[in-house]
């Protein structure tokens, strides 16, 4: 216990740092999901053919090996920003491809006839997808998404190895100090376990709400 009383300041701040690469990651991801899962279906081959490069490409890429080629690679082309923003790019858009790839999933279960229906009546693509598809797809990809977010936040464990703040960093400076490692980890864990807890409880929510009953 004297671990979390004697550096709650330096758990806090660790802690905080999670939460806000989880929320500013999921921000990047759930858009980046929507659009490229709407590149994914669209009618128009360019796209879905970027959707696919886009998915195939970042789901099959190693989480780490990502952060070394934004945080290495971006400043090269003259791009410099504080390793936090590097840390929400890299994760977002790893995250993204698997969001998209929940957000096709529950496109392809909306019966086709609703959109050749809603073409008949001169609707576009476009139209489509936001006023017919999507917000029938949405009932259902609520706990797929809602575990790919669980994800994303212990996946911001690795940003700890960037020199960005964030929970699983605080054992380092522990470490150093000779507090014992197994508590120091234990209380890590138990912050990691709130975050994960609370988005399920999120999407346990807007499950009974707005998911399709079972």
């Amino acid at each position: 216990m004297d671990v979390l009383t004697k550096n709650f300041s330096l758990y806090g701040k660790g802690f905080l740092g999670t939460v806000e690469l989880t929320v500013y990651a999921s921000v990047l991801a759930l858009a980046l999901g929507f659009v490229m899962a709407s590149c994914r279906v669209s009618p128009v081959g360019s796209f879905r053919v970027l959707g696919t490069v886009w998915v195939t490409v970042l789901r099959n890429t190693p989480l780490t090996l990502l952060f070394f080629a934004v945080l290495l690679g971006l400043p090269r082309f003259g791009l410099v920003l504080p390793f936090q923003l590097f840390a929400v790019i890299a994760l977002g858009c790893y995250t993204s491809s698997f969001i998209c790839e929940a957000l096709r999933s529950g496109i392809n279960t909306v019966p086709k006839g609703q959109g050749e229906a809603a073409r008949s009546l001169g609707m576009t693509f476009g139209q489509t997808l936001s006023t017919v598809v999507l917000p029938q797809a949405f009932r259902s990809v609520i706990p797929p998404v809602g575990s790919t977010l669980i994800a994303l936040a212990k996946n911001s464990a690795i940003a700890g190895a960037f020199s960005v703040t964030e929970l699983l960093g605080t054992y380092k400076t522990l470490s150093e100090l000779g507090y014992n490692i197994i508590w120091t980890f234990v209380w890590i864990a138990i912050g990691y376990l709130i975050i994960t807890l609370f988005i399920s409880a999120v999407f346990n929510i807007l499950e009974k709400r707005w998911g399709v009953a079972r």
